[in-house]
């Protein structure tokens, strides 16, 4: 063996080629073994020792938690200690899940029941009696204190009670979490007084929405999963406690959704006015500001058994099959007009879906989706915060969100393929390689970098740890039966026999109403295995074979053959054209091409040329990253901030000197609301800071104020321009021909170098313009674009002035050897021109990004 590996070594030192042939020859194989290990079957040892570690990583973030954090509402695991609003930096509407109110704890109480930790358990329970307190004077979102804490205190109560009941342990639980979440619930009601019943969005734990002390209630708009997610919390709440209020509240609220619906297209936008109920935002589809709508409805139905509930889910679901759902795919159109895709990139937030799909017994959708997702995975080791539909990353961010595990639970469940397992056990072992650190596991960055972001969001616990854990447990080993409860979108646990032991209250049904949409077999009836799997246990494999390469990751390596591609030119027929038109390019044919009589005689593959003029592309089509150069003393221009650009407002690019102007900070600073200190603002450069609403809302709100430009900065903590790539800030998808503004974006770090200098100097002077300008280059290069002509000729050389400007000739000719004469590409001498540089690559942001539930 010593032998034949030195003799290896000698002839692999010998040749490139080899050495060529034996890394495609391991790559191969190592593919190999990664594609056999996802088919195989697991067996229970394996499953074991998954689930072990799954709860030694549960041990290390809750534990962390609980060591350096509580009695904070949440753990930053970089810094080992707790985040308290109002002492760490303001992150915008991120810090609306905070309430001082150890959010954290709360949300992680019912987890600690499915993993069996019932000591601790019972420990934690005493620690939110004793020490959580509700009446806290902090703004907080309706939506995730609903789902977090209300949820985490129904679950939890729900889990002791069944403990108590079964006589083993909290034998002194007076329904103390039931009182809590009561309590709670009294403490959210204000949020639903408004005419059209639809909440506001933001609610003041201790003085409400309209009091003057709440420091709230300006807010117009919300997010129709913020409207649309409390029916679940709130009618448990009204069944538990005999208090009507809240589930009147809660279905109220989604009449106003159901009404407002598109009737065309039965679709539902993004963002609707809680006032007038007109939609602010129109784009539809499953991910962030929409998911846990179409999810609630659904499982209000399982819940409370009201067939309103299904019917409407059915309507709904029945547009999104025929709208937005283009397998693998699930895209985002106009809710007006739903054929029109109103953006090229999905949000991870719709990975939540599949597993949707599987409670509406649709799988083969479901299995198609779910794969897109994990091959999404194996590119980028995570979901992104957002990708394009070719699966690039357009917002880095990973935050270790579960939806994806979540259905990943769904569907092994639903199918018992094995496959599922190994896809589960990918997100065990990504978790611990690249977000597990010392003190907790921290969210990633940016993907493509691999850097931490310094939280770990109360999610993570409620949920990523339960499915993970129940994926690989069998049902036996569960200290409950998991069948006996509907899970809500925080994955907290409500019994499905409230619609019977807990019969609603008397007034708050809502009126059901005559449905029109074509029904299948699982419209009204649970799905069966037996129908969807009838005597073929490989079906899903079937179905995910078809995407298993869909990002390019995980194919095995062959060689490409220099001839890449062939066009099929018959004598008699028109397939190049339709070939070519199906690839988006339009061309002429000459006839001369089809004519002579050495044509009609061969059949095949013909010489082509193609023909292809090349022309500047317009000025306005270019990107360039900006600066914010600070000019006033003591900086004098020496400090320089790397900037995005935005793809409305004044462009920068035209303005000889850029434009020049003090800095103010807007008041608020997300600039979401009435300006308070427009008379600062007026003819200087304003201040804001990203999340609570879009680019364009705040721009359009700064310049009726009078602002001469806007700077805004990211709200997510340490982000800089050397580690995450620039992007392109992008409208409402409205007209934005009336902002006017030059507008420009800074990450984190570069923000707080101009906000500290702001804080120090108190009159800052700064200068917007192009990268390009700044550093001295007056006229840059411009990028060289391709507007292509392709005529059909037939051969010969091509002839002098059938086209302007400079000319690229392909030449394809056939030859009855596979390895023949191969496609050539000519330029005449005349017409050569220097290669081109392409402008770098920009991503498209519209503003926050999904960061936070939706």
């Amino acid at each position: 063996m010593r032998k034949l590996g030195n003799n290896l070594h000698q002839e692999v030192a010998r040749s490139s080629d080899s050495r060529m042939a034996l890394k495609t020859l391991l790559l191969v194989s190592l593919l190999g073994c990664v594609r056999c290990q996802e088919n195989q079957s697991m067996t229970p040892e394996e499953k074991n020792v998954i689930r072990d570690q799954v709860i030694e990583m549960f041990d290390h973030a809750y534990g962390s938690y609980m060591k350096y954090a509580y009695p904070a509402d949440e753990l930053m695991p970089l810094s080992c200690k707790g985040r308290v609003r109002g002492e760490e930096p303001h992150r915008g509407d991120i810090d609306d899940s905070l309430g001082k109110f150890s959010l954290t704890l709360i949300d992680t109480l019912d987890t600690l029941v499915v993993l069996n930790k019932l000591e601790e358990f019972e420990d934690a329970v005493r620690k939110a009696v004793m020490d959580v307190r509700l009446d806290n004077d902090v703004v907080v979102s309706v939506f995730e204190t609903n789902i977090r804490v209300l949820g985490g205190l129904l679950g939890a109560h729900v889990m002791a009670d069944l403990l108590r009941q079964r006589g083993e342990r909290m034998q002194w639980y007076r329904d103390e979490l039931l009182h809590m979440a009561k309590e709670l619930g009294h403490r959210l009601l204000p949020a639903f007084n408004t005419t059209s019943g639809l909440p506001y969005p933001k609610v003041n734990l201790r003085y409400g929405v309209l009091n003057p002390l709440s420091r709230t209630g300006t807010e117009s708009n919300t997010c129709t999963a913020c409207a649309g997610t409390m029916i679940l919390e709130f009618a448990a709440l009204s069944r538990l406690s005999g208090e009507s209020v809240f589930e009147e509240n809660a279905r109220k609220a989604l009449d106003v959704l159901w009404e407002r619906r598109q009737r065309g297209s039965d679709l539902v936008g993004t963002v609707i006015n809680i006032h007038n109920e007109e939609w602010v935002r129109r784009d539809s589809g499953v991910g962030a500001g929409i998911d846990s709508y179409y999810e609630y409805l659904m499982k209000a139905y399982i819940l409370l058994g009201d067939d309103v509930f299904l019917d409407r889910f059915n309507v709904h679901y029945s547009a999104i099959m025929k709208y937005i759902s283009q397998p693998p795919l699930l895209v985002n159109v106009h809710m007006h007009n739903p054929t029109v895709s109103v953006r090229s990139w999905m949000d991870s937030l719709l990975a939540f879906f599949p597993g949707l799909q599987v409670l509406r017994g649709d799988l083969k959708p479901a299995i198609e989706t779910h794969e897109m997702l994990y091959q999404v995975t194996k590119q980028h080791k995570f979901l992104p915060e957002a990708f394009t539909t070719e699966f690039r990353v357009h917002w880095g961010q990973h935050l270790l969100r579960p939806e994806f595990a979540e259905s990943t639970y769904y569907l092994y469940k639903a199918t018992g393929d094995p496959y599922y397992l190994r896809v589960g056990q990918s997100i065990v072992e990504k978790l611990n390689a690249y977000a597990r650190v010392p003190c907790g596991f921290a969210a990633v960055q940016d993907v493509r970098t691999g850097t931490h972001e310094d939280r770990m969001d109360s999610f993570f616990l409620a949920e990523m740890f339960k499915y993970l854990y129940l994926l690989f447990s069998e049902e036996s080993e569960l200290p409950i039966d998991i069948d006996d409860y509907v899970f809500t979108t925080e994955a907290h646990l409500l019994p499905v026999s409230l619609s019977t032991t807990k019969p609603p209250c008397q007034g708050n049904n809502t009126e059901t109403f005559p449905a029109f949409q074509d029904e299948d077999l699982f419209t009204h009836s649970c799905p069966s295995m037996e129908t969807l799997f009838p005597d073929n246990p490989s079906f899903a494999k079937t179905i995910r074979d078809g995407y298993k390469y869909l990002t390019g990751v995980g194919r095995a390596f062959h060689p490409l053959p220099f001839r890449e591609f062939e066009l099929p030119l018959h004598d008699n027929s028109m397939e190049p054209v339709e070939f070519l038109k199906s690839m988006g390019i339009s061309l002429t044919q000459l006839n001369e091409a089809m004519e002579g009589s050495s044509h009609k005689e061969r059949k095949g593959v013909y010489r082509l040329k193609l023909v292809a003029e090349v022309n500047q592309m317009p000025e306005e089509q270019e990107v360039f990253p900006h600066v914010v150069q600070l000019i006033s003393p003591p900086f004098l221009g020496r400090t320089v901030l790397t900037a995005g650009p935005a793809k409305f407002g004044m462009d920068l690019t035209k303005q000889e000197h850029g434009v020049k102007g003090s800095i103010v900070k807007a008041s608020p600073y997300t600039a979401c609301g009435p300006m308070d200190n427009t008379a600062e603002l007026k003819g200087h450069i304003a201040m804001a800071l990203r999340g609570d609403c879009m680019f364009a809302a705040k721009a359009r709100r700064l310049q009726e104020a009078g602002a001469a430009g806007v700077i805004f900065i990211d709200h997510r903590e340490g982000s800089s321009s050397e580690e995450t790539p620039l992007f392109q800030m992008v409208g409402d998808g409205e007209s934005t021909a009336d902002i006017t503004l030059p507008l420009v974006f800074l990450f984190s770090r570069e923000g707080g170098v101009l906000t500290a200098a702001l804080q120090e100097y108190r009159n800052v002077d700064v200068l917007l313009l192009p990268k390009e300008r700044q550093l001295g280059r007056d006229n840059p290069e411009k990028t060289i674009g391709m507007n292509i002509k392709l005529r059909l000729t037939e051969e010969g050389p091509l002839e002098e002035g059938g086209a302007g400007g400079s000319i690229l000739e392909f030449v394809f000719e056939k030859d009855d050897e596979l390895g023949g004469q191969q496609p050539s590409a000519e330029v005449p001498q005349n017409d050569r021109t220097e290669p081109c540089s392409s402008g770098s690559s920009q991503s498209q942001n519209s503003d926050g990004g999904p960061d936070s539930n939706p």
